[in-house]
């Protein structure tokens, strides 16, 4: 346990650290690829160009540091890091790694602010944290190596069929080359695709399995991503993966990780799934999952997409109501195109509304599921809070600080 000293200053010092946040984590990352090289491969140097991993891990800090005496609160985003560091392969013996750059850049954003006493206090508070954060992931790598047909790092898979799903999004269905067995993953999760670039090196990218979990494959559906920033590139590994990974290729997988998942044998309420853009695919693993097991079960879905050319998994989605008495779907385009309309191809224009949601789904009891690109996922937020649906039946992924989403 912390001792009530570390816990008094650390209190003390949050204010001065939330105002300096994101000026203490650029300097982190500056300081830690200067001093640590090696440890640059596990992060994705678009989010770095944005800004987002900063934002992110500010936003980390200042939730520990708000919830000191009282840690128990962050387990859910604890969980949630602890699976994001497994997938990307981080270990125990980076966390000192972590610790000192972290301290040092304090120390030089808070100048003499950053007194010894403080600096002991914030090394034994991460000290902390971080044996919280090894103690679970190495629960998860033994699980992932126990599973049958688990495998720790990665594994060969080989590429047994890439389909167009739209103009942007590309699925490649996936078998392991040892032809061994797959190991179960729960919906909603993704796996991790680690790809050798021919001309920038790069960190591995996480991307959702989007198939029933009882497929004999995993199918990952990529979208081919624009740049972030003007002058930054298109994204490296979305577009590698549609233009030069083809049938028959071999990739490099890590296992199945994720914590924004449904079990569908243990669905007993309604289950609202709310899809925006690229967002899809977790949801769409969760409702075949779900109907598969229990064809009985309720579920609404619910996909926002600009119109008919980048809308993916139309035909899918589509047969999701034939394949249960209670399913329903619902199709919205912001930007349809000539014709969409007319043919039938959407049921609806404009955005997701909170009226929406209160006409057309169970919303007094349900439990709901969303995911999409960060307007849409404050929009969702927003809309259930509206609803005055409670907290523990809204279920979120969200990349960056959750106050970005919370009080948007």
């Amino acid at each position: 346990m912390l001792s009530e000293k570390t816990i008094r200053i650390v209190k003390e010092i949050t204010p001065l650290v939330a105002a300096n946040a994101e000026t203490i984590t650029r300097r982190f990352y500056e300081r830690m690829f200067e001093a640590n090289p090696e440890v640059k491969v596990f992060f994705n140097q678009a989010h770095q160009h944005t800004g987002g991993q900063q934002k992110a891990l500010a936003g980390a800090i200042c939730a520990y540091f708000t919830h000191i005496d009282n840690p128990a609160v962050l387990m859910p985003a604890v969980e949630l890091i602890a699976q994001k560091h497994v997938s990307l392969g981080i270990k125990a013996e980076h966390y000192p790694i972590v610790g000192s750059n972290l301290l040092g850049a304090i120390g030089d954003v808070m100048g003499d602010a950053a007194t010894p006493e403080i600096v002991e206090a914030v090394g034994e508070a991460y000290g902390f944290l971080a044996d919280i954060f090894i103690g679970r992931e190495g629960a998860i790598y033994e699980e992932q190596a126990s599973a049958p047909g688990g495998w720790n790092g990665t594994r060969t898979f080989v590429v047994a069929k890439k389909v167009p799903e739209s103009d942007i999004v590309t699925s490649f269905y996936l078998k392991p080359e040892d032809e061994g067995p797959l190991p179960p993953f729960k919906p909603g999760q993704y796996i991790t695709v680690h790809i050798d670039h021919p001309h920038t090196p790069t960190s591995p990218r996480n991307y959702s399995l989007s198939d029933c979990a009882s497929q004999p494959h995993y199918r990952i559906s990529v979208k081919r991503e624009e740049r972030l920033a003007a002058d930054a590139p298109d994204g490296l590994i979305s577009n590698h993966l549609h233009d030069g990974i083809e049938e028959g290729h071999t990739i490099q997988l890590g296992p199945p990780c994720g914590e924004f998942t449904v079990d569908p044998n243990e669905v007993a309420k309604p289950v609202v799934l709310i899809a925006g853009g690229i967002g899809v695919t977790p949801l769409l693993s969760m409702a075949k999952s779900i109907i598969h097991a229990n064809p009985d079960a309720q579920v609404t879905f619910i996909q926002a997409a600009r119109n008919s050319k980048v809308q993916a998994f139309a035909d899918e989605l589509a047969s999701l109501s034939q394949a249960g008495s209670n399913v329903r779907t619902k199709v919205i385009y912001d930007a349809p195109l000539p014709g969409d309309v007319e043919d039938g191809k959407c049921d609806g224009t404009g955005f997701v509304t909170t009226d929406l949601l209160r006409d057309w789904t169970p919303f007094a009891d349900a439990d709901f599921y969303f995911c999409g690109p960060k307007p849409f996922m404050q929009n969702m937020h927003a809309c259930l809070q509206e609803l005055g649906v409670d907290e523990h039946r809204v279920r979120y992924e969200f990349f960056g600080p959750k106050e970005e989403l919370v009080t948007a």
